[in-house]
C-alpha cells in the first residue's frame, strides 16, 4: 500500500490535466441541483473507473470503486454547484453566465476526480470499496439529503463507515490543512417575519396600526434575546439581511405591513431548538402589544457539521505526513459558515476538512473570502487535494 507521500507523488503526475478540468469547470458554472454540463464534464474525467450511478431528482454522481479484497466503503465527497455570482476575477478563464464558481467547488470537484484515479490504479490493494459522491445543490439546497435518500449511501451493499469531504479556503495559506473534532461549522438557516397592521396616512398614524415600528423592535428585541438567553461559549448568531415596508415613492403612507428576513447560526441542535421556540414567542409579544399579528416562519437549514474524534486523528496523522507538522492547523474554534456534508456525517462517522488555496502573492489575511467575486483560488493546491482524499480511504482500507 503506497503511504500518503507517494500518493501525492503520483497526484503530481497528473497535476495539468487536474488544473485543465478545473479550468472547464470554472468556465460552466450551474445553479442548485440541475447541473447537467457539470455532469457531463466530471462523467467524461471518470470514464472507465468503475461503477456509475446517477441522481433521479438532481444531476448527482456517485462512483463505486471495487477493491481487490473485501471490506468496508468509505465515502468521498465533492459538491457540484456555483453561486450567482458575476465574476470580477479577471482570470482568462472568467465564468461569463452570471454564475461562479466562488466558494472553490470547481477544486472539490477535480480533486475528487484525481482521488478517483489514484484509487482505481491501486484498486487491487484495497480491502474494501470506495463511494465516491459528486454533488449538486450544497450551497443551500439540500443536494446531499436528497442523495442520502434517493439510496446514495448504500450503492456498495453496505453504509460507508466513514465519510470525508474538503473544502478549500482563500482565508488560509496555500497547502495548509485545518481541522477540529466537533462542531465544525454552523446550522445555517433563515428566519422570516411578517407584521400585519393596518395602513393609512402617515400624517394620523393613531389611525392606524403601523407595522414598522413593531417591526424595528423585534429586530432589537431579537438580539437582545440572543445575548440574554444563550450561553456565550454555545454562540447564535441573528443577522437581519433585508427589510421591507411601504414603497420608497412616497413617505406619507403608513404602509399595511412590514417584514424582514435574517440568516440564523447556530452550533448545537439544542440551541437551535431553543431559539426556534423563543422567536415566534417574542414576535407574537410585541405584535399584538401593538396590536398587529405576526408570522414567523423559519426556513429549511442545515444540520450543525459535527466532525468524528477519530476520524479527525486520521485527518491529521494524513495531513501531517502529507505537509508536515507545520501545515496542519489544529482550529481552535468552529466557523459560521454552514454546509450540507453536515446531513452526511449525521448519517456517517466522518470529517470535513479545510485546505489553504490562497494565491501566493496574495496575503490570505486581506485576500478576498469564500462567495467574493473577486475571489481567486491557486489550483496548484490540486494534487494535495486528491492525495489527501485517497490517503484518507486508504488509512481505513489498506
Amino acid at each position: 500500500m503506497l503511504d500518503s507521500k507517494a500518493l501525492l507523488a503520483e497526484a503530481a503526475g497528473h497535476a495539468q490535466t487536474l488544473v485543465g478540468i478545473r479550468r472547464e469547470l470554472h468556465q460552466i458554472p450551474e445553479f442548485a441541483l440541475d447541473l447537467p454540463k457539470t455532469q457531463a464534464r466530471i462523467l467524461e474525467s471518470i470514464e472507465g473507473l468503475g461503477e456509475i450511478t446517477l441522481g433521479k431528482d438532481l444531476t448527482s454522481i456517485a462512483l463505486v470503486i471495487r477493491g481487490g479484497k473485501p471490506g468496508p466503503t468509505v465515502l468521498l465527497r465533492a459538491d457540484m454547484d456555483a453561486l450567482k455570482v458575476e465574476e470580477e476575477t479577471g482570470l482568462e478563464y472568467a465564468s461569463t453566465n452570471g454564475f461562479m464558481h466562488a466558494c472553490g467547488h470547481d477544486l472539490h470537484m477535480a480533486g475528487a476526480i484525481g482521488a478517483a484515479h489514484l484509487l482505481a490504479t491501486h484498486k487491487d490493494e484495497l480491502n474494501g470499496d470506495v463511494l465516491i459522491w459528486f454533488q449538486p445543490g450544497e450551497e443551500g439546497h439540500h443536494g446531499a439529503d436528497v442523495m442520502i435518500e434517493e439510496g446514495m449511501l448504500e450503492l456498495t451493499g453496505s453504509r460507508p463507515v466513514a465519510a470525508y469531504g474538503l473544502h478549500v479556503f482563500t482565508s488560509l495559506p496555500l497547502g495548509a490543512i485545518a481541522c477540529k473534532p466537533g462542531p465544525l461549522m454552523a446550522s445555517a438557516g433563515d428566519l422570516h417575519v411578517s407584521f400585519h397592521g393596518s395602513g393609512g396616512h402617515g400624517s394620523m398614524p393613531w389611525l392606524s396600526k403601523d407595522p414598522v415600528t413593531p417591526m424595528v423592535e423585534a429586530i432589537t428585541a431579537l438580539q437582545n434575546l440572543i445575548n440574554k438567553s444563550f450561553d456565550q461559549f454555545d454562540p447564535v448568531i441573528l443577522n437581519v439581511g433585508w427589510i421591507r415596508a411601504g414603497d420608497d415613492a412616497t413617505t406619507n403612507v403608513i404602509a399595511d405591513s412590514a417584514s424582514f428576513g435574517a440568516t440564523v447560526r447556530t452550533f448545537s441542535e439544542v440551541n437551535t431548538k431553543k431559539l426556534h421556540e423563543l422567536a415566534p414567542k417574542l414576535s407574537h409579544s410585541i405584535a399584538e402589544g401593538f396590536g398587529l399579528s405576526a408570522e414567523v416562519e423559519f426556513g429549511r437549514a442545515t444540520k450543525v457539521l459535527m466532525n468524528d474524534a477519530a476520524s479527525v486523528e486520521r485527518v491529521e496523522k494524513v495531513a501531517k505526513s502529507l505537509v508536515g507538522e507545520a501545515g496542519y492547523v489544529p482550529m481552535q474554534n468552529p466557523i459560521a459558515g454552514g454546509e450540507d456534508f453536515a446531513s452526511i456525517v449525521t448519517e456517517v462517522p466522518g470529517a470535513f476538512v479545510f485546505v489553504g488555496a490562497c494565491p501566493p502573492e496574495i496575503d490570505y489575511q486581506t485576500a478576498p473570502t469564500n462567495h467574493s467575486a473577486k475571489a481567486t483560488f491557486d489550483d496548484s493546491v490540486l494534487p494535495l487535494c486528491s492525495a489527501l482524499l485517497a490517503s484518507l480511504a486508504m488509512e481505513h482500507l489498506g
